[in-house]
């Protein structure tokens, strides 16, 4: 028996590991669910369309020209905007998503930097559009996030937030406590597919800033970008200090923190040495934390552990299924 007898029709910009299990997911829900790719627009690989919607083996043919004309011809009541994260700018994804916009299409993206650069402006001609704007695997693979505030915590205010964000930095941290070199750690990082493609992204705190840009925006109306994030990464961190530490029972992390004071915003990054018994310490390995602190609620939090490309392709269904919910 199906759950939704609304059809959407979805095109993907960017088809990286997280788009391919997404297509997956989407397949094998297609019974309850009947949501169809009607397209698949690349840089690199070319653009692939059906209107009978694309299965999980195709072929693409010759690139659009823009994500203007890819989404012009695929027609999709969706745009799914997935492409790699640019963390300087947000671009090309944050044109992407305004074309999307421009046609009155629904979009969901998994790509922090749009929402970390112009989640104000986006937020404001997605409304004058008359769609909807969904983003929850942005921050944490998929774990709600944003939709825990906005589904579950009516009339409660985020006075902040403290998270641990970032996969890469724990594992080269654990890798360094181990008695092995920060470029051991960032190779295992890598082996393990969850280090940005430059892991001097990770290292430097640019993900994690931009993580934090994102949630002060979307939850503190912070309009702000990771720029404006107090950022401090892991490169100075030595073998000896990692080993030293972590004999004494404390362990380094890469700390996101979020702070309501009177009508400004006050946002970090910056490794925090802490007991391994602190409950941030509890997330280890690829796993992720992220406490909010409430009016109404104290703290609460969100964890998320060992999530995989899989989770992250969940929150794109499940902001899916929101999408479906409000057409």
């Amino acid at each position: 028996m199906g759950c939704y007898s609304q059809e959407l029709r979805v095109a993907l910009i960017g088809y990286g590991n997280v788009g391919k299990a997404f297509a997956r997911l989407l397949f094998a829900k297609r019974g309850a669910y009947p949501f169809r790719i009607v397209g698949v627009h690349t840089k690199r690989h070319g653009t692939a369309y059906d209107t009978k919607g694309i299965g999980l083996q195709f072929s693409f043919g010759p690139p659009a020209s823009s994500a203007a004309e890819f989404l012009d011809r695929s027609k999709p009541d969706v745009a799914i905007e997935i492409t790699t994260l640019n963390p300087h700018t947000g671009e090309p994804a944050i044109s992407h998503i305004q074309a999307a916009f421009e046609r009155h299409l629904h979009v969901i993206t998994a790509n922090k930097g749009p929402i970390a650069y112009a989640y104000a402006g986006l937020r404001a001609e997605a409304q004058i559009a008359q769609v909807e704007f969904r983003f929850e695997s942005t921050v944490m693979d998929g774990a709600p996030v944003f939709n825990t505030v906005r589904n579950n915590l009516p009339g409660v205010t985020i006075k902040g937030f403290t998270g641990v964000l970032n996969s890469t930095s724990k594992i080269v941290v654990g890798t360094m406590e181990r008695g092995l070199s920060m470029a051991e750690g960032i190779r295992e990082a890598q082996s393990l597919g969850v280090a940005e493609a430059d892991a001097a992204y990770d290292i430097d705190g640019w993900d994690s800033a931009a993580k934090t840009a994102a949630l002060a925006n979307v939850l503190m109306d912070a309009c702000v970008t990771p720029q404006g994030v107090q950022r401090h990464g892991i490169g100075q961190l030595t073998t000896d200090e990692a080993i030293t530490a972590a004999k004494a029972g404390y362990t380094t992390l890469l700390v996101s923190r979020g702070e309501r004071s009177g009508g400004t915003v006050r946002l970090q990054v910056k490794p925090e040495v802490v007991p391994q018994t602190d409950i941030l310490a509890t997330a280890k390995g690829t796993s992720n934390l992220l406490l909010f602190h409430t009016d109404l609620m104290g703290t609460i939090g969100t964890v998320s552990i060992n999530p995989g490309v899989e989770q992250t392709a969940y929150g794109l269904f499940s902001d899916l299924v929101d999408v479906a919910k409000s057409v």
